[in-house]
């Protein structure tokens, strides 16, 4: 099924492109999402008048990407504390909610979606980089220290 691209999306195209999708992606999450819209005569039509809107909206979507990428990497070292047993492993484990919520205690917004973590949650004391990844080509680290409480 052809689609045309509303918005950049990572790893199939960006805004304006005509990408092939099986069918399913596109009515389930594509088309609903207002991510892309079929690729008729009369919506290619359209997406043409609005071509320079979408792609002035895309622009400055990676403008303000860009921006939040300096700023958190002017950031230090993210602090949390959490309890800890005797040998040093956490009582629980830190995921991306408390790092995002770290990060807001700084001054920095950064959303749960956007902070990857393919190893999982951190579990032990120490220094750990997460990724952040804020737009498409647009990615980031961080470096959160878990100091240990008794």
């Amino acid at each position: 099924m052809d689609v045309i691209l509303m918005e950049n999306i990572e790893n199939l195209g960006s805004v304006g492109d005509k990408v092939t999708v099986k069918a399913g992606f596109a009515r389930n999450y594509l088309v609903p999402q207002g991510k892309a819209k079929m690729a008729t005569a009369e919506n290619l039509a359209e997406f043409e008048a609005r071509r320079a809107e979408l792609e002035k909206a895309a622009a400055e979507a990676l403008a303000e990407a860009q921006a939040r990428k300096v700023a958190i990497e002017a950031l230090d070292v993210i602090e949390i504390t959490a309890r800890v047993g005797s040998e040093g492993k956490l009582f629980g484990s830190i995921g991306v909610a408390d790092i995002s919520d770290a990060i807001g205690a700084l001054g920095e917004t950064v959303e749960k979606s956007e902070i990857r973590m393919p190893e999982g949650p951190i579990r032990e004391t120490g220094e750990q980089v997460v990724d952040i990844h804020l737009y498409t080509d647009v990615d980031t680290q961080v470096t959160v220290n878990v100091v240990g409480e008794e």
